[in-house]
Formats: structure tokens, C-alpha cells, sequence
């Protein structure tokens, strides 16, 4: 009755009745919270025309404004969110120019302009699969989460796995790099990093959007109790993507040899034809460690292996994405040599099956990690402060060329058939959120020296303990 009292303002008992009736008598804090949320906040499905030139609707709100903040106060973003401004550090000191943007547009799937809140693409390729149109989904809903909250930017996104942007190529005379966006980087080039296209949904391998997976592997782990699940390190994948993939195949046990690994070759052609009955992410949380290992550049797939709560056997990768810069070894994950990972994986899971409570420890807080802080709240505000402080740097007028185009939710989701649809509808935000976008930390190079020294560290432990291992069975054999 004290939650009735406060909603006691001027008209809305008397327009609500039914309603509050239900709430009266609703024993469920959940419905009690829905049936408020969706009467206070209206939501906005898809508006399609069929047999029509499909336009885009003026009736979604134009400017952000919590109506139930469902945090009280700005939380600090996690520590990942710190990289964003390290990313943008080349340009920190000049400003970007279109000079500089121009530089990537060979490279460039397509331009984005976002101008007075409003969404206009200009495509210059087709990427590979739908990476392309799923990219400009998500923007189009951090637009529908924080609508008018944007200031008018323009930016050239590349698509493709491996960053291009070499960091030897712009010195001195050639200062003044191309901000080029794309899902990866590595520790020689400056590709912008933002995240992936998967967060929406992975139409062609059958991966739902991002919200829906890490629910579902979330239940995943309820099934099996960690010290239960079987005792070995397990991958599931394609091989054939690159060397590093090819070599771990070489650890898989054998006759001859037991490295404590379960390796299973992953044919999406064939899981294609068999319903992806052996692809549900949240059935693979049955082994006590999950190995995670890059493909052709960083892999879509460490996400979904991190978020089950076993232990990441993280081996050494080149490549990184924005959310992985923010975890510690032998804190979120045990970090595997990629140069000898037969015995690095032996050892990983002998000190893991000998020391259980801190290796579940370590699984429970690598998922914990994946789990609250990269929920889909927390990807729209990085998605935010990238694009908002990328924005600040802007020196010239952003204009509309004449080959771009408007895009909005109804011009991508009405025309698209099948699960391309349907993942869109999944993740298509229906109103503007009640959240408080999160406070971006002041940028301190110092935290990085430190950050860095603390993986360093904590990854020569790991080597240290394991060199002594192998020192003292070889003496025994």
C-alpha cells in the first residue's frame, strides 16, 4: 500500500484503476515493476509499410529524459571504458580533420553520419556476411537508447577482422593517422575499437542477440555444479581460420598423449543443415575449464566463453577487442603460452584440479566480469562515450554527402526476412531507457603503466609456477 501512496499524483488513480488493481493484488515484485515501467514509459514497436516505400517514423522521442532512473546516481563505467580515450590519444594533442578521416576510405565498408540525431550511411562494400548491417543496427538502437543525446559526428568503420592502420606508417612528416573504426586492434596499429556486431545477433551461425545469449548462459551454468562438470580443458571451433587454431588441434588427446584438452572441429555448414543442435552456447558449460584461442584475428567467441563460469584458458593473442583490455590474469582467467600450449594447457588444468576452490573462484569471477559489466547497458555507454569524445575531436562541419542515406530501425528491420528479422526485433530497443549513462573516468596514463605491469606480472607468475612444475616431473620421469 506504501508503493500505491506514492504514485498518488494528480489523475493517475483515476486513469489507472484497473491497473492498480493488479498491482494491489499482484504478489510478484516483477510484475509489479513491469506493469509500471510499461505504463509510464510508452514503447515503440516497428512501424512497417507493407507494398510501400518503407520511411522512417517521426513519433519516437527526439530527446532523452528518465522518467524512473533506475540507478540512483551515475556509476563510474568499469575500467574498460579507460581505453577509450587511450584509443583516441592520437589525436588528443591535433584534433581530427577530414583530411585524416579521407585517409581510411579505401579500407572503409561504409561512412556514418549521425546529423541533428539523426542516422545517414553512405556504403562503399559489402562486408563479409551481414557484419556490416548489424553494425549499423546497433547504432541505430544506442540512438533509440539515448536518443538526442549525440552530438553530430562523421566517421569511416572498416569491417573486416585485422586492423590496417599501422602505427610506423604515421611518424613525423606523416603524423596524423586515419581514425578508422573497426572490432579489433593490436599493440601496432590504431584502429579505433568499438564492439562488434554480434551483440545484436550472429545471423549466419544462428547466435541470438547478446541480452538473449548471456541469459541463457546464465542458466547454463545452474545446471552443473563447477567440481561436477568434467575435469578437462574444452574447444569447440573452426581450425582452419589460422595457424595459432591449427596448432592447438595438435594438443587434442590421442592415443599416445593426454593433455588434459577435449577438442571438438566445429562445421557450421554441416550444423547449418542439422539445426544447430549441437551450437546452443549455453549446453557448453560442462567442462571445468574453456579454452579460448583467436582466430584470424580476435574471435567472436570469447564472450560466450568467458560468461560460462569455468575458468578461460586464455591463450596469448595478438589481437584484442574493447571489452577484453579490462581483465587480469589469474583473476578473470588463466593466461596459456601460445608459443608451447600442449604443456601450458596440461599444467593449467593439473594446478586447477588440485587447487578447486580458487580455480572456481576464477571461473566465477571471469563470468561475473561478462555478466554485469558488459550487459547490454553497459555496451550502449561505451558505444556513447567512444562516439561522444571521438566527436569532440572533430575540427570540421559535418555534411551529409549526397550518396549517403537516412537509416533507421523500420528502413534495416521491414524490408529484412528470416532470423535477420527476427534478431533485429529481439534487439530492437522499444523506448528510451531510464538508466543514468555511466561516468566516463578522467583519463590518467599512469593507470595504464600500472594496469599493464599488473597482467605482466600476474602472467610471469603463471610461467614461473609452471616452469617449476615441468622441472620437478621431469626429474621424477
Amino acid at each position: 500500500m506504501l508503493f500505491v501512496g506514492a504514485l498518488v499524483f494528480a489523475g493517475w488513480i483515476d486513469a489507472n484503476k484497473n491497473i492498480l488493481m493488479i498491482i494491489i493484488h499482484s504478489n510478484s515484485e516483477e510484475t509489479v515493476n513491469s506493469i509500471i515501467e510499461k505504463t509510464i514509459r510508452p514503447e515503440y514497436p516497428l512501424k512497417c509499410n507493407p507494398n510501400q516505400t518503407q520511411t522512417c517514423p517521426g513519433n519516437y522521442p527526439t530527446k532523452y529524459n528518465p522518467v524512473n532512473r533506475t540507478r540512483s546516481s551515475a556509476p563510474t563505467c568499469p575500467d574498460y571504458f579507460r581505453w577509450i580515450q587511450e584509443d583516441l590519444r592520437p589525436w588528443r594533442e591535433t584534433g581530427i580533420t577530414r583530411e585524416m578521416v579521407e585517409k581510411g576510405r579505401r579500407s572503409a565498408h561504409f561512412r556514418l553520419l549521425i546529423v541533428n540525431g539523426k542516422v545517414y550511411v553512405e556504403k562503399y562494400r559489402k562486408s563479409i556476411q551481414t557484419r556490416d548491417t548489424f553494425t549499423l543496427w546497433g547504432i541505430l538502437q544506442l540512438i533509440r537508447w539515448y536518443p538526442g543525446r549525440l552530438p553530430d559526428l562523421e566517421l569511416l568503420f572498416d569491417c573486416d577482422d585485422r586492423p590496417v592502420v599501422r602505427e610506423r606508417n604515421f611518424r613525423g612528416a606523416n603524423a596524423g593517422p586515419p581514425p578508422l573504426f573497426r572490432y579489433c586492434g593490436d599493440n601496432w596499429s590504431l584502429d579505433i575499437v568499438f564492439p562488434d556486431w554480434s551483440f545484436w545477433g550472429w545471423a549466419e551461425t544462428n547466435i541470438q542477440p547478446w541480452q538473449m545469449v548471456l541469459k541463457d548462459i546464465k542458466e547454463g551454468n545452474k545446471r552443473i555444479k563447477w567440481k561436477d562438470r568434467v575435469p578437462y580443458a574444452y574447444w569447440r571451433g573452426n581450425p582452419y581460420v589460422s595457424p595459432t587454431r591449427g596448432n592447438l588441434m595438435t594438443c587434442n588427446v590421442s592415443d599416445k598423449d593426454d593433455w588434459n584438452t577435449r577438442l571438438y572441429i566445429q562445421d557450421w555448414r554441416q550444423q547449418a543443415k542439422q539445426g544447430y543442435n549441437q551450437s546452443n552456447l549455453e549446453d557448453q558449460c560442462t567442462h571445468r575449464y574453456k579454452i579460448y584461442v583467436e582466430g584470424w584475428a580476435w574471435s567472436v567467441s570469447e564472450k560466450y566463453i568467458i560468461a560460462c563460469d569455468s575458468p578461460t584458458l586464455y591463450i596469448r593473442s595478438r589481437f584484442y577487442d574493447f571489452l577484453v583490455r579490462g581483465m587480469v590474469p589469474l583473476q578473470n582467467y588463466w593466461p596459456i603460452r601460445d608459443n608451447d600450449k600442449c604443456i601450458s594447457l596440461q599444467f593449467a588444468v593439473e594446478w586447477g584440479n588440485n587447487n578447486k576452490e580458487k580455480a572456481e573462484a576464477m571461473g566465477k569471477a571471469g563470468a561475473r566480469y561478462i555478466h554485469e559489466d558488459l550487459k547490454m547497458e553497459y555496451v550502449y555507454d561505451y558505444m556513447f562515450h567512444l562516439l561522444n569524445e571521438y566527436a569532440k575531436l572533430l575540427k570540421f562541419n559535418v555534411t551529409i554527402p549526397k550518396g549517403a542515406v537516412e537509416i533507421c530501425s523500420e528502413t534495416m528491420a521491414c524490408p529484412a526476412n528470416g532470423v535477420w528479422r527476427k534478431f533485429m526485433v529481439d534487439s530492437m530497443v522499444m523506448s528510451p531507457t531510464d538508466t543514468t549513462l555511466c561516468t566516463l573516468p578522467p583519463y590518467d596514463p599512469t593507470f595504464f603503466k600500472a594496469f599493464l605491469e599488473k597482467k605482466w606480472n600476474s602472467t610471469r607468475q603463471v610461467e614461473m609456477w609452471e616452469k617449476e612444475y615441468w622441472e620437478k616431473h621431469d626429474k621424477k620421469h
